[in-house]
């Protein structure tokens, strides 16, 4: 429940910047990406003994790459954080940076940890292709499957039961069952743009952002994706490629990205231990089912299921993180809560449209912004949710410290 003041509280936070597929970041292996964070939150907190940190929980859809031996134990050690602690890997695709915070605040909540650095890790940019084993010895047929997003390996049941529809085909499906016209798709890409560039001129990043410094390649010290010359003739003149007379483009969804994003998360007694200053508090977090084909609408039914456990209501809320993999699952979203298209309060520094959605990343950068917005604006509450693939959602609460 809300106040009070024992709980898991947010003491840091920072990413990096967000590379564009094939982009500043290409060339930096996944395992080095995921490090730079938690290097970058020992190297601000010296007086912390990092040997004391319970566990690192990672958050990485992909796992078929260099991320593939438990990326958030690998990034432990490249960091430099003592062989003693551990790390672990989750996966709730979209929702893994998210589900990694949740499952911090959980552990710290209960008593079985005092400290722990969570976040989450995606190069979609160095996502293999693999090669499935053949379904029968000497057989002369082999497929290669993208690991980067969406559907592989599929069970013909699944595809039966569920369908398969890949992340645009979902966002079309929404659009059609929710009527969100590809005007307002657009209308809500250019706002997003927009707050991003707004944001940015503002220096409203410049605090949880370290740069990336790699070598044989240039220092990048800044979001590569953000579009600020962007307008609604532009947006208006793409093409619908995912269906004939569509209305999702390139230009009103998320863009496939790289970075990475840690924060430590410490009880009462672990902040006055190491030194740490508490920002915002865990309240809790909660995830539901939805249809596979309309995923994107799931963080509606997460969001009324956490409120309705923390007793708040949506008027409580100072500020939402809303995660924008597609424009029109962010409006139907809106709408189905009674927000307008355009509350200021709704990812007020713009999103993942702008910015970039590196898949294992976003939910702990959605946890990052809203923990210095809520500073900045001197607000209680924030509420941070994203939809999932395969149909799921999942929410967050934040209550300022």
């Amino acid at each position: 429940m809300p106040g009070g003041g024992a709980g898991a509280f947010i003491c840091d936070a920072v990413r990096t910047p967000i590379g564009r597929y094939g982009g500043a970041l290409a060339s930096v292996r996944t395992d080095d990406l995921a490090a730079i964070p938690i290097a970058a939150l020992m190297a601000r907190h010296p007086a912390a003994d990092w040997a004391a940190v319970d566990d690192v929980i990672y958050g990485c859809a992909n796992q078929a790459g260099e991320d593939n031996r438990n990326v958030a134990r690998m990034a432990a050690l490249l960091a430099g954080l003592p062989v003693t602690v551990a790390g672990v890997t989750v996966n709730r695709l979209c929702a893994s940076g998210l589900e990694a915070v949740a499952q911090a605040a959980r552990a710290i909540n209960t008593g079985e940890a005092e400290l722990i650095i969570a976040g989450g890790v995606e190069s979609m940019s160095r996502a293999p292709f693999v090669v499935p084993k053949a379904d029968s010895a000497f057989s002369r047929r082999a497929a290669i499957e993208d690991t980067t997003i969406g559907w592989r390996l599929v069970n013909p049941v699944m595809r039966e039961r569920y369908g398969v529809d890949s992340m645009p085909e979902t966002a079309e499906n929404v659009a059609a069952e929710f009527r969100i016209a590809r005007a307002d798709q657009d209308a809500f890409a250019c706002r997003s743009q927009q707050r991003v560039a707004a944001a940015k001129a503002a220096g409203r990043f410049v605090a949880e952002v370290v740069p990336v410094v790699s070598p044989g390649m240039a220092a990048v010290a800044d979001d590569e994706h953000p579009r600020a010359d962007t307008t609604l003739a532009r947006l208006a003149a793409l093409p619908t490629p995912f269906r004939a007379g569509g209305s999702v483009t390139a230009g009103n969804a998320a863009g496939v990205n790289d970075g990475a994003c840690a924060m430590t998360i410490a009880s009462e007694t672990a902040c006055r231990r190491h030194g740490l200053t508490p920002r915002a508090r865990v309240l809790g977090a909660a995830a539901a089912g939805v249809p596979p084909r309309i995923m994107g609408i799931g963080p509606a039914p997460a969001t009324r299921k956490l409120l309705a456990r923390l007793g708040l209501g949506l008027g409580d809320i100072d500020l939402i993180e809303l995660n924008e993999a597609f424009a029109s699952q962010v409006l139907a979203v809106l709408r189905d809560l009674g927000l307008p298209d355009d509350a200021e309060h709704v990812n007020p520094n713009g999103g993942a449209i702008a910015l970039g959605h590196p898949l294992g990343m976003t939910g702990a950068r959605l946890a990052t912004t809203a923990t210095y917005e809520l500073a900045r604006r001197g607000a209680r509450y924030a509420l941070c949710t994203l939809c999932i693939g395969v149909g799921q959602g999942l929410a967050l609460a934040l209550e300022r410290v």
